[in-house]
Order: structure tokens, then C-alpha cells, then sequence
């Protein structure tokens, strides 16, 4: 809306030509995510209590009963402001905008549909549908990418400048395996206060300076990364990240809200999409390790538990792991972000070295 309103108005007045830069619309878009989450949180908490009040999962610490009744679904808050702040910053004719909006608000549906059962009934939807309505819209979205914004279907592998092969066609299958893999690792990891947000926030910094770098020419040339030809993705992820630290300032320890499915897959496939869109997705296992730790995690419990009939860990996911070790809660959280920040780092350290 204001930029496109400079647009109009930027020969009358040349200062809102400064709404042209990338750069500005990226810190404004965060700016303005925070300052709505600071602004409204507490009203939205407030609604939320009475009508959207938890029920702790099963098979999780005992600890963990005293958060029953804890307000959720405040991954609604982070997708409205989402949507607010997109359309104020940004290029609304863009289909890149369009396409990954429509995609995370898809999969938002998805836990919302999710969290309101088990608001209701104490019980989500079940697995298997779940699983295909994700099917459904990592699909739409796939599709809508390849035929649309027709991507270069060369894979761009991590540390090799002239190692890409060529997908082609199966890029689409591999689209879907990466979005519903993604948003499944984020939504284990969702199981403390605080936990899932933090590493959430610094891969989306990570992946907003590589979708900058991807949408300058001369900075893809010079680093050897796949031009996607749309800034815009960035103040998407900018968005996403200012609407995040918001949230966490009510969902830090002991938190006043959870972000429940609504977030928690949402912005999982949202990771997703920006790893695609920017050609990067070989980096998520890296940029992304506490989420694959976590996912490993839990197929790895199940199937010692299958095969051998013994479990590895004391809880899967990892982290009921180390909380029935002792570990406080919030030592966990702050450890898992201290190794989400050095793994960001190296993934970013990796676009240098091809």
C-alpha cells in the first residue's frame, strides 16, 4: 500500500521515493511487525483466553501440566501481522508475493483446523489427514511455482559452484518433500516456551539476506547463487521475523501464549518456500539443524522402539529428552538458540565458499 502509494505520489513528493529501496522496506516491515505485536499483543491474549484456552499434549514431562489453560494459537497474531505488513511494503503485483502469502496462509489454515479440534474435542484432526491436506497445498504451491514463476530447476549444491543438476520436472515432487518435511521438523520443535520461535527468527535472517543477495544481479553473479529477479522476498521474510520477536516477547518463559499448529506449520512451510524460491533449500539441513535434530529425533525413537523394542532417548523430541535429564526449561531453549545462531552463521559462511 505505501509503496505503491510512493508510486503515485513520489514526483509530487521525491522523499517517498526512499520506499523504492529494498533495504528501507525491510527494516520498515520489521519495525512496523514489532511495534503491531507490542501494541495489540496483550488484546489479542486477552481475546485469546477466553476463547482459545490449551490442553497440554500427551506423553510429554509431567512439568508441563502446570501450562494447561495457557492461551494458544498465537501463530494466528503472527500471520495477522504478517498480512498487515505485506501489504503495506510490498509490490502487490508481484506473483512472488502472492504465491508465498497464499502458501503460508494455506498451511496456517491447516493448524488452525488443527488447534480449534483440540480446543473443542481435546483432539486434533488425525494424522493422516493432516499429512494430506499439507499434500494438497505443498502441491498447489509447487505448481504454481513451477508454471508461474517458471524457476531455473537446476539444483544449487552447497561448497560446488558447477555441480547443479537438473531436475527438471521432479523439481516438483522435490518441492513438496522439502515444504511438508520442513513444517512437520517445525511444529516437533514447538514443545517448549520460546523454543521453536528463536531458531525460527534466525533462519529467516539468514534466508532474508540470501533472498537480498538473490535478488541483486551482481551480488548473485559475484557469489555464484541462482538470480531470483524479486527483492520483495525479502521484506516477505522481514515480515515474518519482526512479527516473530514480537510474539516472543509474550512467549519467552513462562509464556503467556503459545503459537500453536497455526504458527508452528506456518511458518515451517514458510521457511520452506523461501529456501526454494531462493534456490537454497540444501542449505535448511544446516541453517536448519535444531529443527532436523528434532525430526531425527523422534523417527529415530520410533523405530529403535519398532525394531529393537527399545527407546534411545528417555521423550522424543530431543528436547523432553533433556528435560527429564534435569535441564531447566529454559536452559534448553537458550542452548538450542546459541546453536541455531552458529549454524546460521555457517550456512551463511557456506555462500562464500563455492
Amino acid at each position: 500500500m505505501l509503496y505503491h502509494l510512493s508510486n503515485l505520489l513520489k514526483f509530487k513528493y521525491g522523499f517517498l521515493n526512499i520506499f523504492h529501496y529494498v533495504s528501507v522496506r525491510v527494516i520498515a516491515a520489521l519495525l512496523t511487525s514489532i511495534i503491531l505485536s507490542f501494541m495489540f499483543g496483550d488484546w489479542f491474549i486477552d481475546k485469546s483466553k477466553k476463547s482459545f484456552r490449551s490442553k497440554v499434549r500427551e506423553w510429554i514431562p509431567d512439568s508441563h501440566q502446570s501450562k494447561n489453560d495457557t492461551p494458544t494459537m498465537g501463530g494466528l497474531f503472527i500471520l495477522m501481522v504478517f498480512v498487515i505488513n505485506l501489504l503495506l511494503w510490498c509490490d502487490l503485483t508481484s506473483p512472488v508475493v502472492w504465491l508465498f502469502s497464499l502458501g503460508t496462509l494455506g498451511f496456517g489454515l491447516i493448524g488452525f483446523l488443527d488447534d480449534w479440534k483440540k480446543i473443542k474435542f481435546n483432539k486434533g484432526i488425525s494424522a493422516k489427514l493432516k499429512f494430506r491436506l499439507q499434500l494438497l497445498v505443498a502441491t498447489l504451491f509447487s505448481l504454481g511455482w513451477y508454471f508461474f514463476l517458471k524457476p531455473d530447476t537446476h539444483l544449487c549444491v552447497p561448497f560446488f559452484k558447477k555441480i547443479n543438476p537438473d531436475l527438471g520436472f521432479l523439481i516438483i515432487p522435490w518441492a513438496i518433500f522439502i515444504i511438508i518435511g520442513t513444517s512437520n521438523a517445525v511444529n516437533l520443535t514447538d514443545g517448549l516456551d520460546g523454543l521453536a520461535a528463536g531458531p525460527l527468527m534466525f533462519n529467516f535472517a539468514t534466508y532474508a539476506i540470501i533472498a537480498y543477495l538473490a535478488g541483486h544481479k551482481y551480488f548473485a553473479q559475484y557469489l555464484y547463487i541462482p538470480y531470483v529477479g524479486s527483492s520483495d522476498l525479502s521484506v516477505l521474510v522481514a515480515t515474518l521475523i519482526g512479527a516473530l520477536l514480537g510474539f516472543l516477547w509474550y512467549n519467552t518463559y513462562p509464556a503467556q501464549i503459545f503459537m500453536g499448529d497455526v504458527g508452528s506449520i506456518a511458518m515451517g512451510a514458510a521457511l520452506a518456500f523461501v529456501a526454494l524460491m531462493t534456490k537454497q533449500e540444501l542449505l535448511l539441513p544446516i541453517s536448519g539443524g535444531i529443527f532436523v535434530l528434532e525430526a531425527a529425533s523422534v523417527i529415530i525413537q520410533v523405530i529403535s522402539y519398532k525394531l529393537l523394542g527399545r527407546r534411545v532417548f528417555k521423550m522424543a523430541p530431543i528436547h523432553h529428552h533433556y528435560e527429564l535429564m534435569g535441564w531447566n526449561e529454559a536452559k534448553i531453549t537458550v542452548r538450542f538458540w546459541i546453536i541455531s545462531i552458529i549454524l546460521s552463521l555457517l550456512t551463511l559462511l557456506t555462500l562464500k565458499i563455492r
